[in-house]
């Protein structure tokens, strides 16, 4: 991920109601939600708001939409996540593991898996 695709995803998330989408996503799993499952779960944005909200992360890459018989399921892009925190972390540690072992370990999912932070996306 370069800085310009880092700024882009930054910006995207810097609103509210599109930082909850991208964790909301994030918990969902690779299957998605459903657009009005998300607006539920958001408390019942409006169709258009969610809309508007949903085109701008689109848009900057950390989400993905397909179309499911009458359905738009959005999903997470976790390759697009994983490289915008391996931007943010890139050569944090400067020869010093110690110095981000609290963020790896931050990083550890419940599921057990161990991620890798790469330079995709």
């Amino acid at each position: 991920m370069n800085e310009t695709q880092a700024l882009a995803a930054f910006a995207a998330m810097s609103q509210e109601t599109r930082l909850r989408v991208v964790r909301l996503l994030v918990e969902a799993g690779p299957d998605g939600m459903a657009a009005g499952a998300i607006g539920e779960a958001l408390g019942g944005a409006t169709t258009s708001r969610l809309s508007f909200h949903l085109t701008h992360l689109e848009h900057a890459g950390l989400i993905q939409s397909r179309r499911d018989g009458r359905y738009i399921i959005y999903s997470a892009v976790y390759s697009a996540l994983a490289g915008l925190v391996g931007f943010l972390l890139k050569d944090c540690c400067q020869g010093h593991p110690e110095i981000c072992a609290p963020a790896v370990e931050a990083l550890t999912c419940a599921c057990g898996c161990n991620p890798t932070l790469t330079e995709s996306a």
